[in-house]
């Protein structure tokens, strides 16, 4: 194995996801869909706090941005997460109300379907098959 360069990318950290009322986002995120806060802290200068979520054990976070003129919240984020159990999460969002679509069980391809949190932010759910 070669060692890298230094100044290299070796990971993500954090995903941002622009909300427009961070407490009803940590109410989604924490409350709905089980993740942990992980921090939770003023930002002044912008009027805003820096949140950090995370499913447990998590090595990647979402970040609760501040929704603005230049990052409006409500689009496709492009992030999909994964569980052991599709078909169960689904049913079990559905039943809280979230706003999902349909489980998706095409041939050859993990189930997995899409759902909006609170300010209408697109995600994914896949099922992992190394889980099963």
């Amino acid at each position: 194995m070669s060692e890298q360069p230094p100044g290299r990318i070796t990971g993500i950290h954090t995903i941002g996801v622009p909300v427009t009322d961070q407490d009803k986002a940590i109410g989604f995120y924490v409350g709905t869909l089980g993740f942990e806060k992980r921090m939770d802290m003023p930002l002044p200068p912008l009027g805003s706090r820096w949140i950090e979520v995370a499913p447990a054990g998590g090595a990647v976070s979402i970040a609760l941005v501040q929704a603005h003129d230049g990052l409006p919240s409500g689009g496709e984020c492009g992030v999909r997460f994964t569980t052991p159990d599709a078909a169960a999460l689904h049913r079990e969002l559905t039943a809280a109300g979230v706003d999902v679509d349909e489980l998706l069980n095409w041939p050859g391809v993990p189930p997995m379907f899409a759902f909006r949190d609170q300010d209408g932010n697109g995600m994914e759910i896949v099922q992992d098959t190394a889980q099963q």
